[in-house]
Order: structure tokens, then C-alpha cells, then sequence
């Protein structure tokens, strides 16, 4: 039976077609963050972390996009690998805590890159999980500028800065077994159980409103208090957010259209849906702070609050 290339034919096409996607997110998140840091805005980035779980190599992306974006060779770098569809949440919640690190009256600039060529792991298959994570996953890149910088009035851009508020993770009792994403010989094999979606409509509300009761939001009702980013697993997966939450369609509206648009692209799918949500609102700015959360093997869900300025 036929069962594709080698993993290591395809970490060397991952080697020569990731870098050149990772890097136009980059500058396109560099070119957001002019208005903040400044012309040279990739002389001011302090740190960078890349987030990908389809492919390795060393030197890494990180390395590669220090020369290829024109970062300071004293960047300290960072590389989240192997942490599945929820990476980029986690990507978020990192640079966070090295904004807040820093020390006090010290700049810290962190580009957060995130990319995947979930592509290069289709199965042939016929087993009917390794047949959906065929057709639910796609190939993206995208990128955010994080900052420990307080800008005085309004800056000059159409899109004023958001606070990451705080972050949450929790792993789902019993749940090792329902998602895992493990080298083979032909490729990263992806194991989908059918009890995903029961598992999120189970453990998701408890947890998700003891945390946003800690970060003093009310319990109920979810739906009015915030704008919703949500991972788009796929569609099972919404549809059970929605139920655990008490979501409509119009809370889910933005990860539905970046599933139907791209696909599941893991890590930087929450990105994706971020800015998809933010341009819903147009030049408008609103109060309400966004819920983002996201899923990974284990079975676990991250989380992370950001409100206006």
C-alpha cells in the first residue's frame, strides 16, 4: 500500500516553504506595528516565538526569520513546537508573560509568528478520523506584534492596541486518549476520537466561567459579555462551544467563516479568527473584551482575555 512520502521528505519540503510563509505574516505584523514602535520596527523587537507543530529542523524558523526580517542578532528567541491547534492561544499567553517580565522602564517588543503546512501530513488513509483531518486542515501563517509599551493618547492607525488580560489552561479529566498528533513514517498521523465534542460540551462551562468570574466578569449569561474567537476544530467542535457557552450563530459567525475560508490551520487559525472579528466591527471600536480559546491533544483547552485599552 502506498502511504505517501517519507517524514523526512517531507520536513525538507516543510524546511524550504515555511520560511518564506512565516516571514510575510512577520512583515505584515511588523508593517501593523509601525504607528507603535516606530520606522524601524523590526529593529525594535526584542524577542521572537514561533509557534509550529508541522515541521522541525535546526537552525530553525527562528534563526531564518531573524535574517530574513532584519532583527537584532540579540533577539532572544523562542520556539513553542508540538503543541497542536491550541499553539497559537499558547503563543499568545508567552508573550505575554515576557512583555510583563520585563524589567521595569525596559522595552520589551515580541513578535509571535505562528505557521503551519498542515498539508504536508495528508494521510492515505482509509481510516475514517485520518479521512476528516484530511479534509479539515489547511495551511496558514500569521503573526501579532505584543508589547509592554503604553502609548499616550490615541495612535496614529485605524486599529488601537488591545490588552492581553490574562490566560487560563485547563486538561480534560480522561480525555488522553480523544486527540494525539504523533510522528510516523509517513508523516505526523493525526487520531480524532468521537468523543471530542462530547468532552467540550461536558468540561468547557464550568471551567471557562470560574475563570472569567476570577478575572471579574459575571458567570451568565456568557453570550452578552464578550465577542467570541474560538478555534474552528471543525464543525462538531463550534457547534459543541456553542452549546457548553451558549453561544448563537452570530457568536461563532467569524470562526465558522475562517473554517469554511481556510480551513483548520492550527496554531495560527486563532489569529485568523481574531482579526476576522475585529474587522466585523469596521472602524468601530467596542467595549466588550474578546474570549479567545482554543483546543489541543491531551484532550486540553487554552484560553486568554483581551480587553480595550
Amino acid at each position: 500500500m502506498d502511504r505517501g512520502p517519507t517524514t523526512a521528505a517531507r520536513m525538507r519540503a516543510y524546511a524550504a516553504l515555511a520560511p518564506a510563509l512565516a516571514g510575510a505574516a512577520a512583515e505584515r505584523a511588523l508593517s501593523d506595528a509601525l504607528p507603535f514602535l516606530g520606522e524601524r520596527a523590526a529593529g525594535s523587537i526584542t524577542h521572537l516565538v514561533v509557534v509550529s507543530c508541522t515541521g522541525f529542523s535546526a537552525p530553525g524558523l527562528d534563526v531564518l526569520l531573524v535574517r530574513m526580517l532584519g532583527l537584532p542578532s540579540t533577539v532572544e528567541r523562542l520556539t513553542i513546537g508540538f503543541m497542536g491547534c491550541h499553539g497559537g492561544v499558547i503563543g499568545l499567553r508567552t508573550a505575554r508573560a515576557l512583555a510583563m517580565a520585563a524589567p521595569s522602564g525596559t522595552a520589551a517588543n515580541i513578535l509571535l509568528v505562528c505557521v503551519e503546512l498542515c498539508s504536508l501530513h495528508f494521510q492515505y488513509s482509509s481510516r475514517p478520523d485520518q479521512i476528516v483531518a484530511n479534509a479539515l486542515f489547511g495551511d496558514g501563517a500569521a503573526a501579532v506584534v505584543v508589547s509592554n509599551r503604553v502609548t499616550d493618547g490615541q495612535p496614529s492607525s485605524e486599529r488601537a492596541p488591545l490588552v492581553i488580560h490574562a490566560s487560563a489552561s485547563t486538561v480534560f479529566a480522561h480525555s488522553e486518549n480523544a486527540m494525539s498528533w504523533i510522528i510516523g513514517d509517513h508523516g505526523f498521523e493525526m487520531t480524532l476520537c468521537e468523543s471530542v465534542p462530547d468532552l467540550i460540551r461536558i468540561e468547557l462551562g464550568p471551567w471557562l466561567r470560574a475563570w472569567l468570574k476570577s478575572c471579574g466578569r459575571h458567570s451568565e449569561p456568557l453570550a452578552k459579555q464578550a465577542l467570541w474567537a474560538i478555534h474552528p476544530g471543525g464543525p462538531r467542535v463550534l457547534t459543541a462551544v456553542g452549546e457548553a457557552l451558549g453561544l448563537d450563530a452570530h457568536d461563532l459567525a467569524c470562526s465558522r467563516a475562517i473554517l469554511h475560508d481556510h480551513g483548520n490551520m492550527s496554531s495560527p487559525t486563532v489569529l485568523f479568527t481574531i482579526e476576522r472579528l475585529l474587522n466585523t466591527l469596521g472602524g468601530s471600536r467596542s467595549e466588550k473584551p474578546i474570549v479567545v480559546v482554543g483546543f489541543g491533544p491531551g484532550l486540553t483547552a487554552e484560553a486568554v482575555l483581551i480587553t480595550p485599552r
